[in-house]
């Protein structure tokens, strides 16, 4: 068989995008980040918060940073989120503002 017709077929079999966050659950990221996250945002970039997703020069650019900056911001808040709820909140965010795949 033709080496470049089985990558082809193996390509193919793989899924058009994989989730960066398999485990999280966007719907409860989202009530987790209304609840938790919002008020801060306001408070440091006005509106509603979601400047601080969509800036130009915003820091986040894969999916692992991502994940990593709502470990900090848990941190930093003593908001109390379990690792899947920071999952969670991951989760949503990517779907919302990031579009990671």
């Amino acid at each position: 068989m033709n080496c470049r017709f089985v990558l082809l077929l193996l390509l193919a079999a793989l899924p058009a995008a994989a989730d960066p966050f398999p485990k999280g659950d966007p719907k409860i990221g989202k009530n987790l980040e209304q609840k938790s996250c919002s008020a801060c945002h306001v408070s440091m970039y006005g509106g509603d918060g979601s400047k601080v997703y969509t800036r130009p020069n915003r820091i986040v650019k894969t999916p692992q940073q991502l994940l990593a900056r709502v470990e900090i911001c848990n941190a930093n808040t003593n908001a109390g989120f379990f690792p899947e709820d920071e999952e969670h909140v991951a989760a949503f965010l990517n779907q919302q503002y990031y579009k990671f795949k």
